[in-house]
């Protein structure tokens, strides 16, 4: 076996079982944190394809950012054990039927796909890496990156417009008039 297989192995079980704990897990706060465990181990499979650009991304947007908000909104909603509602026995029965013919679905849909017998290129070629990447989005795709960059200069300035607080003639001349006495 090699290193790569044993890594890829290894990444499989931890963002399995990461994210099994994730759903098992009783206290909201170990759920987040399980599932940073799942993009640090997605983001090494990643690594395993070549494709660095997207693991590094998906640790800084998805288990930085996106993790942090979910914190803050766990945190903010407060939630105890003693204001927690009675969950009925049937409505736990209808989730695991539910559940069970979405399962029963994936399993149809997939079990006449074609399956190509190639292996992922791990270690070689250069379809991941930031290089290409740069190059393609400054030569061939140079105008949609440009647009989408004036989108979001427009958007900045209209969030900061939006959140500038107006000052009323009255109240600027009252702060005129009281440094005058």
């Amino acid at each position: 076996m090699s290193i790569t297989l044993i890594l890829f192995w290894f990444l499989s079980v931890l963002a399995l079982f990461s994210a099994a704990m994730v759903v098992a897990s009783k206290n909201p706060v170990y759920s987040v944190l399980w599932l940073i465990l799942v993009f640090f181990a997605i983001s090494g499979h990643y690594l395993l394809l070549n494709a660095q650009f997207l693991a590094i991304v998906n640790i800084i947007v998805y288990a930085g950012a996106i993790m942090v908000l979910f914190l803050f909104v766990i945190m903010l909603m407060n939630l105890n054990k003693s204001n927690e509602p009675k969950r009925n026995k049937w409505l736990n029965l209808a989730g695991v039927l539910a559940g069970g013919c979405l399962l029963l679905v994936l399993v149809a849909a997939l079990k006449n796909a074609e399956t190509k017998a190639t292996l992922a290129e791990t270690g070689t070629g250069n379809i991941g890496l930031i290089e290409n990447l740069g190059k393609a989005l400054f030569t061939d795709y140079v105008v949609p990156f440009e647009i989408s960059s004036v989108l979001f200069l427009s958007a900045m300035v209209g969030a900061v417009v939006l959140g500038k607080k107006e000052s009323s003639p009255d109240t600027a001349g009252q702060s005129g008039k009281s440094s005058e006495k």
